[in-house]
């Protein structure tokens, strides 16, 4: 079911004008898409994964509430914002798995898995977060198309928009990210 862009707008417009409560008007409109983004990022995950969907939305839903005066410009800036959220959450939640396990004994994923960020298993969220940081000192746009598609799920068109650059340019920026981020993830792999 398509979701009325316009009433989002309108609330994130009211959020960004201090309506404390436009948060709580807007999840509603917009829980089934972030769910659906949670659930994908869900499935991705190993077998026995602790954390459901619901769980990470309600994490996205507490951690935009913490945030104070949010300039949002469009529908597509917000789940922009939600993916890096939710990429948080995940990345945080295995790196307490990680310390849990005393020694950090989170099953290693073959790198061409990675690759298909988008169809396939997970990587080890925590060595893919550490190459995304690494990315980001280098190329911060190039990281943050990667974040927005693999933990947002966002298309190459909704990127664009969210960043505002052109979707050639998106293209050219995923393509060196993904080389990149096989030769980080390849090198880590084989150092442990």
């Amino acid at each position: 079911m398509a979701r009325p862009i316009g009433k989002v707008t309108d609330l994130l417009d009211a959020w960004s004008g201090g309506d404390a409560t436009a948060l709580d008007e807007l999840m509603p409109v917009v829980y089934d898409e972030l769910h659906r983004l949670a659930s994908r990022q869900f499935h991705r995950e190993s077998s026995g994964h602790t954390l459901q969907p619901t769980a990470i939305v309600n994490e996205v839903y507490m951690r935009l509430k913490g945030q104070r005066q949010v300039r949002w410009r469009n529908r597509a800036e917000f789940f922009a914002v939600a993916a890096k959220l939710m990429r948080r959450v995940l990345v945080d939640h295995a790196r307490r798995r990680s310390r849990l396990k005393r020694g950090g004994d989170v099953p290693k994923v073959p790198i061409h898995e990675v690759l298909a960020v988008a169809e396939e298993k997970a990587p080890d969220l925590i060595a893919l977060d550490d190459a995304l940081e690494g990315l980001a000192d280098l190329a911060p746009r190039q990281s943050r198309i990667v974040e927005l598609r693999v933990f947002g799920g966002l298309t190459l068109e909704e990127v664009a928009i969210a960043l505002g650059i052109g979707r050639a340019t998106v293209h050219r920026d995923w393509n060196a990210a993904l080389l990149w981020l096989r030769r980080e993830l390849i090198s880590a792999d084989q150092a442990t």
